[in-house]
């Protein structure tokens, strides 16, 4: 809006609109909606990128439903791992050029905090994710900070690069940084079919490890045995723990990775090895749980919690992309405008490895 001196209303500006899928209230998939909305011109060190495609993780599940500590901007828009095209650069950014195609770093930090100064930006106090505390990529545009930039992989298809930032920063801290993975050693991963499993299964491999991995359908264990798991656990008709032991020759795992949470986080636990470790990136079928503590100090095990990882991790973690040696896995592709109907699939669990949506 444009003023003259005496305070009357000369013009209005009008701020550029897109098509998103947003939400106004929390709830069920049918609380996204296809809307009009205002995208205002990136900030100083921001870029404008315009999405191609933006994959599906269960935080866009969360948010939806609701979580206490949120606060959001509605119509909000969900959506952290983004790829698309470098449209418009503001004052000072740097690190692309427009029309560079670019992936997206999901994490949110402030950038001058010690932890981010000492490359540990996902400890920053303020830290956030987009999608999740400010407005993710379920929309036409997305305004990002330039340190969030990097080049899209060139040996990946659109929608294969989208479904890599946030699984592969998670698996990659948990797998190197908090279980310290190494030759020799048995893993057992939770929940193969997921995007961060399918990514832990073959890190895990890389670094020379056994993988025991469990899922819910043999049609998923087979998927999960091509990813290079050497054993799978169907927990729908197997005791996990029980079989753990015997393949094991009764000892435990050295690591098990874990986001599922609940029974599952408690019995996991019971799967370790005596000095074993158990790493938890997350919850989804709930945070509650019961714990036998003697199960923890007296066979010494480590529990070790993670989330994400540093905006380093995920230049680190691409150069093994680059080089072919892991590859993500897209289960299917749909139209961002289809989103209740992703959404209701992800609930489902009738995904193995990641949904992603496209706005071609």
């Amino acid at each position: 809006m444009v003023v003259d001196a005496g305070g009357s209303v000369l013009y209005t500006e009008t701020m550029p609109t897109m098509e998103a899928m947003v939400l106004r209230a929390h709830g069920g998939p049918e609380v996204l909606e296809r809307a009009t909305v205002e995208i205002p011109p990136p900030g100083p060190r921001e870029a404008l990128v315009r999405v191609q495609a933006v994959a599906m993780n269960h935080m866009d599940l969360w948010v939806r439903r609701g979580l206490p500590h949120l606060k959001l901007s509605y119509p909000f828009r969900l959506g952290c791992d983004i790829v698309g095209i470098v449209e418009e650069l503001g004052p000072g950014a740097r690190g692309a050029r427009v029309g560079d195609r670019v992936l997206l770093q999901p994490g949110i930090s402030c950038g001058v905090c010690s932890a981010c100064l000492a490359g540990r930006d996902n400890l920053c106090r303020s830290y956030g994710i987009l999608g999740e505390s400010v407005q993710g990529g379920y929309g036409e545009l997305i305004s990002v900070p330039d340190a969030n930039l990097l080049p899209c992989p060139t040996n990946l298809s659109v929608e294969e690069a989208a479904s890599l930032p946030l699984c592969l920063l998670t698996a990659w801290q948990m797998v190197f940084k908090k279980a310290r993975v190494i030759p020799g050693q048995t893993v057992l991963v939770q929940a193969a079919g997921s995007g961060v499993s399918s990514l832990a299964i073959q890190l895990c491999k890389l670094a020379g490890a056994r993988v025991i991995a469990t899922t819910g359908t043999d049609e998923k264990a087979a998927r999960a045995r091509q990813l290079g798991a050497d054993e799978v656990i169907n927990y729908t008709s197997h005791d996990f723990v029980a079989e753990v032991r015997r393949l094991t020759g009764k000892t435990g795992v050295d690591v098990v990775l874990e986001h599922v949470g609940g029974d599952v986080f408690a019995r996991s636990i019971l799967a370790a090895r005596w000095g074993g470790r158990v790493v938890t990136v997350g919850a989804t079928t709930g945070y509650a749980t019961s714990l036998d503590l003697r199960q923890i100090f007296f066979r010494q095990v480590e529990v070790l919690g993670s989330t994400m990882g540093s905006k380093g991790d995920l230049h680190e973690a691409l150069a093994l992309v680059e080089s072919g040696k892991i590859r993500p896995v897209v289960d299917r592709v749909l139209p961002l405008w289809q989103a209740q109907q992703a959404h209701a699939l992800l609930e489902d669990r009738r995904v193995f490895g990641k949904l992603v949506l496209t706005l071609s």
